[in-house]
């Protein structure tokens, strides 16, 4: 925070508290008995007395008066003030954090120690992963794991870059980068119409006869070497396998088309700064188990 910032909160905080103050003890009445007069303001026909407040009521006003004025000398509050005790938020977060690591860190060694297969089904395995998900995960695959458009489904048995437990330990822990190519200046836009429709085709869905036929020479000219000649795809370099009907980015013929002509781009961030191997290996285990 900049120093005129700082200064503008501590003036503004100062001016609220000498001007309550100031408004509590003007306003206040010695005399504590009561009278009959009146302030002049009826609602309903309520009328309202002008009785002074009870003493204890106007005691407890001055309390937090006092009680705010120490939280700001102990607290930061007062702009760049740390605080005589120099708390900050961020400090109570990793205290927490560290407590917790260390309270549940014997059970998730225990857990590191076993193989991801074994620990899969574990209800206290899947509880924890479960969370971890929902807190790294869910943003972008959804909380129920089943992906959206250009996120892909965690919950069925296909995978990019392989479904094997270290092969969904290295996505988390060391992120994926997703690259289609564009190729619509190589090819040119007939070239991505036949190789759309040779895409359709092996799909069996409708597509033109002769344009699949030529689209299959494209495909066998730029793409096997991804894809593979049979198109299933190539779990090493995360091709998506072209023939099961299943698209991370839509399976319609202009959205293939588009993949086509312009490329893909994704990414996958690692986790390794943001999780330990041991809580890594848990949601390891956790995503493995949503396709078992």
């Amino acid at each position: 925070m900049t120093s005129f910032w700082s200064l503008w909160i501590i003036v503004l905080t100062t001016i609220t508290f000498v001007g309550i103050t100031w408004i509590l003890f003007a306003n206040r009445k010695r005399e504590q008995r009561k009278t009959e007069r009146t302030t002049g303001h009826v609602a309903d026909g309520i009328e309202e007395f002008d009785n002074p407040l009870p003493a204890w009521w106007f005691y407890m006003f001055v309390l937090t008066i006092v009680w705010g004025v120490g939280y700001l000398v102990i607290y930061p509050g007062m702009g760049n003030y740390p605080g005589l005790i120099d708390w900050t938020q961020v400090g109570q977060h990793d205290k927490e954090v560290a407590a917790a690591d260390e309270k549940y860190r014997a059970m998730r060694d225990r857990y590191l120690a076993l193989p991801v297969a074994d620990i899969a089904s574990d209800p206290a395995v899947r509880k924890m992963g479960m969370r971890m998900f929902s807190n790294n995960c869910a943003q972008c695959h959804g909380a129920d794991a089943r992906g959206s458009y250009g996120f892909p489904n965690l919950a069925d048995n296909d995978w990019l870059y392989g479904g094997q437990p270290e092969a969904i330990k290295t996505s988390i822990t060391a992120g994926r980068q997703g690259a289609m190519p564009a190729w619509g200046s190589i090819i040119g836009e007939q070239g991505v119409t036949n190789a759309t429709a040779y895409i359709l085709s092996i799909n069996g869905r409708d597509a033109d006869a002769a344009q699949a036929e030529a689209g299959k020479q494209v495909f066998q000219t730029y793409c096997v070497a991804c894809h593979g000649a049979d198109a299933t795809g190539n779990p090493a370099l995360g091709a998506p396998n072209l023939k099961n009907g299943i698209w991370l980015y839509g399976g319609s013929a202009e959205q293939i088309s588009h993949s086509i002509r312009a490329g893909r781009n994704g990414q996958m961030p690692a986790h390794a700064d943001a999780l330990t191997e041991d809580k890594i290996h848990i949601l390891t285990a956790y995503v493995y188990g949503l396709s078992q």
